[in-house]
Parts: structure tokens; sequence; C-alpha cells
């Protein structure tokens, strides 16, 4: 059985005399360990899908199997536990508290829904801290971290509940090149290394590239799913050349 089972789920949006058709019915697997993007322009539903698959929302239709588990019927507080056991996430602004040191960020995550000692917290935290090269850096504040450190700080703190999917969203999107270049090397290394399934949200076709496969998303619908750089590329921007008069009309902002 594959790690997540998608069967016709779509999301839409009721605004009033308007719906919203954020994302279209949709079927998806993906294996345990795989290392997918999700890759599209702004409007293309692809942060709705991340918020269906990372269970901050629920969908409108389908079914949502997470490690055969239905998703989609469960309440708000069911699925916070399942977020908290299962799911790690690194954000664009890395959301860290700013006056609290790398080490209790890190900490923070095992404060909800976990037993764990005083003296456990810390010694997982800085043993996450130390596989993102930041064991010296535990009593600094993100204001003493540059924006890399900040977000090894968050990927650290994603993983310190040992989940067993990372999810990102746009988590190179406020780095420099090479910073970023950095950032995605540990996200690889943590995919192939700790066999964690990773799945990022991107618009930028530099950090998708990375990725083993590649779904592009355009219009609520995945438009593309390949293992093929090249052929993302294409699709992504094949709309692009079409008459304005046969280019679908964006739906949302997701």
């Amino acid at each position: 059985m594959a790690l997540i089972e998608l069967r016709n789920i779509s999301k839409t949006y009721d605004l009033g005399e308007v719906q919203v058709h954020a994302l279209r019915p949709t079927d998806l697997s993906i294996e345990r360990g795989e290392y997918v993007a999700l890759l599209g322009p702004s409007g293309s539903g692809k942060s709705t899908l991340m918020n269906t698959l990372g269970c901050l929302d629920r969908p409108s239709t389908g079914s949502y199997l997470l490690d055969g588990q239905e998703i989609a019927d469960m309440s708000r507080n069911a699925r916070a536990g399942i977020r908290n056991r299962h799911i790690g996430f690194v954000f664009q602004n890395f959301n860290l508290l700013a006056r609290t040191s790398a080490l209790e960020n890190v900490e923070l995550p095992l404060l909800y829904g976990s037993a764990m000692s005083a003296g456990k917290r810390r010694e997982r935290a800085v043993q996450m801290l130390e596989m993102v090269g930041l064991g010296s850096r535990l009593d600094h504040h993100p204001g003493q971290l540059s924006g890399g450190q900040q977000q090894r700080v968050a990927i650290a703190r994603a993983l310190v509940t040992n989940p067993s999917i990372l999810m990102g969203d746009e988590p190179t999107g406020n780095l420099d090149s090479k910073t970023s270049r950095e950032v995605i090397e540990l996200f690889r290394q943590l995919n192939e290394t700790r066999q964690i399934t990773v799945i990022l949200v991107t618009h930028d076709l530099n950090v998708a590239k990375h990725a083993r496969r590649i779904l592009v998303l355009r219009d609520g619908r995945i438009g593309a799913d390949t293992r093929n750089y090249e052929e993302a590329f294409q699709f992504l921007h094949s709309a692009e050349s079409l008459p304005e008069e046969e280019q679908a009309p964006a739906e949302s902002s997701a």
C-alpha cells in the first residue's frame, strides 16, 4: 500500500455567489521514501494540494488514505494529531519564535502530545540541530542567524518528532541561490539517508529539478506527473504559448 492515496479529492471554496474550484477531482499515489515536487504558478492549486496532503485542510470530496488511515472525514483535532505524529513542515518564512533560542524552537513540537521528559526533549533537539550542522548555535536566537541557518533550524524542528513525511512550502523562497542549493541538498540527504518522504511546493524549476518526481499543476489539476525534468518544463510553459482566448481562466489564488 502506498503511503499516500488520494481518490477523487477536490476542494471548492464557496464565496457566496461564486464557487472557487481550487482543486478539481484528483487521484494521486505517493510511495514511502519518494521525493516529489509540486510545481506550478500562482493559482494552479499546488498550495491547496499541499494543505490537503499535510492535513491542514479537509477536502470537499473524496478519500485520503495516509498510511492506510482515512483522513478526509477527520475532525480538526484529529488531523492535528496526525500532523504532529507523521508530518514535519518547513515554510518560506521559517516561522521561528524570535525571542527563543534555536534549541527551544526545535523543542517546541515535543511539548504537544508527547510524554517526553524535559531532558529527553533537549537531547532530541540537540541531535537534530547537530544533524543539520548547527550544533554550535544552540543558544542563538533567530536574529543572530543567517537566513540559511534559520531555515536549518526550521528543518530540525520539522524533524524532531521523527515524521515519515517532510513538507516544504517554498522553502528556498527567501534564500539566495547559494543558500538555496545548500538547503535543497539537505532535503536530498534526508530523503536518501533517512528514507523520509519529501514533498516540496515550489514555482522554481531549479528547485523542482532536484526531485525524483514532478507533479505540474494547472487550473486545479495535475497536468503532468513525470520523472523527466524536460517534460515538466515543457508542460509548465506550454500554456504561455496558447492564444489568450484558449487559456483557461484562473479560478484560485491557491
